[in-house]
């Protein structure tokens, strides 16, 4: 006879607290990979915090509020250089450019970057990739970030777009969704991705502690191959599948505006097809901070790069 009242063994999930540095369609093979329960499936339950802002990614990691943390792989290198021991490392990426737009105030047909100068333009906070990578684009340009524009890096990433609907700055670089939403209200006018100007770096990518990759070996491996997923699901599913899945992520925006998003990162080629970085990516980020002046000399990639076993 069959016991109906027998209950159902429950997988016990672990449970990851994950800090991400933004929230935007940028990053959607790793909303996939929460939606689609690609995390789950690997026995892991991601709690979600946002952080805003990559040096809070790794103060939350530096602090043990976070497990894992999601931001620019430019973050490693400064907790490196600033000498904390149990350091952080780098394991995946998720974005292999920058996911950042240049918006106008006026439309502009046939836009050059020459059309930036003399004008103002809301950037990103100083040292952080979207700014570094925006003014290593104008310098490869011919353009001096100091001299031939106004880059206004006072805004906190949030409040950007905020700022310039409020009547800041003639341009402003802006992520998805919000550079479509700001286009489709009549603010602003896309012309430009930053992250086709700056090339191949992996740009967002998830970290942790080296003594939380030590004794976590098996948890890293699985969150891993969750993201890995994700990425796959966006290279081998359509635009509007990919903003269907990713679309209780963003309730405040539309199904049509996430496919607008979507099809723009795509275009762009954003989105690795697989996890792990080269090299010569990592010494290109290296590049764009050392030109800016951030720092003087590489770190060597098998200090902060993880090689899951």
């Amino acid at each position: 006879m069959i016991n109906l009242n027998k209950k159902k063994d429950v997988v016990k999930l672990e449970k990851i607290t994950l800090s991400e540095v933004a929230h935007t369609v940028f990053y959607a093979p790793m909303y996939v990979a929460i939606e689609k329960g690609y995390f789950k499936e690997e026995g892991i339950e991601i709690e979600l915090v946002l952080a805003n802002g990559a040096d809070k990614v790794m103060a939350s990691l530096l602090s043990g509020d976070a497990d894992i943390g999601f931001s620019g792989s430019e973050a490693t290198i400064y907790v490196y250089n600033g000498g904390e021991k149990d350091y952080v490392k780098t394991f995946s990426q998720l974005t292999q450019k920058d996911g950042s737009f240049i918006v106008s105030r006026e439309k502009i047909e046939n836009f050059t970057l020459n059309d930036l100068k003399g004008k103002d333009i809301i950037g990103g906070r100083a040292g952080g990739m979207p700014e570094m990578t925006l003014e290593y684009s104008l310098k490869q340009n011919g353009i001096d970030p100091r001299s031939d524009l106004n880059i206004d890096t006072s805004i906190a990433f949030a409040a950007m777009g905020g700022a310039f609907i409020g009547g800041q700055g003639d341009f402003v670089t802006l992520f998805e969704p919000t550079a479509t939403t700001i286009e489709k209200q009549g603010y602003g006018y896309v012309l430009a991705s930053v992250g086709e100007l700056g090339g191949i770096v992996p740009y967002t990518s998830f970290s942790a502690r080296d003594s939380f990759i030590k004794n976590n070996p098996s948890t890293i491996k699985k969150i891993n191959n969750a993201i890995q997923k994700g990425l796959d699901f966006v290279h081998n599913h359509s635009d509007n599948d990919v903003a269907k899945a990713v679309l209780k992520q963003f309730p405040d925006t539309s199904l049509n505006d996430l496919e607008s998003a979507i099809k723009r990162y795509r275009e762009i080629d954003a989105w690795p097809k697989t996890t792990k970085f080269s090299e010569d990516s990592f010494n290109h980020l290296q590049d764009i901070m050392i030109d800016y002046g951030e720092i003087t000399e590489k770190v060597p990639y098998d200090k902060l790069f993880y090689k899951i076993k």
